[in-house]
């Protein structure tokens, strides 16, 4: 797949968008909060999973707005995804890592419940956690107007 943002409006998997700082700062506080979420004691793995995707996406449609674009509607959660090798140059592996964590929880939360594991659970807390450490950064040293707190 060609990568570029100019590619992706032409096929209609982007759109063009002016972002808000108060966009910016509302779609990191849900992060933040789903972070905070997949924390609490006694939630399932597929919870925690589920909570850590969502922060992770939000993160991701952060830094995708703050570029000037928003995901179309089709497939909107994996180039949401696919968008971090674009704005924070994330590396191949962590994003075929994201796409994994984000097949499983569709399977587990629309085909097979239960199949979550601690594990995977954890590596996608920790994931989306260094997700929305690098979009803040890379909003904050590229986009700075758009950098503010709610």
């Amino acid at each position: 797949m060609r990568m570029s943002f100019e590619h992706w409006l032409e096929t209609g998997w982007l759109k063009a968008h002016k972002p808000t700082a108060r966009e910016i700062a509302e779609l990191l506080a849900v992060a933040d909060r789903a972070l905070k979420d997949c924390q609490v004691s006694g939630l399932s793995s597929e919870g925690r999973l589920d909570m850590a995707h969502n922060a992770a996406l939000q993160s991701s449609a952060a830094a995708l707005a703050a570029a000037g674009y928003r995901a179309s509607r089709e497939a909107y959660h994996y180039y949401l995804i696919q968008s971090l090798s674009l704005t924070l140059q994330l590396d191949e592996r962590t994003i075929r890592q994201l796409q994994k964590l984000r097949r499983k929880r569709n399977i587990s939360d629309y085909e097979r419940p239960g199949m979550v594991t601690e594990k995977e659970a954890l590596e996608m807390a920790e994931l989306a956690q260094l997700i929305r450490q690098r979009v803040w950064e890379w909003i904050r040293n590229n986009h700075a107007e758009l950098a503010t707190e709610i």
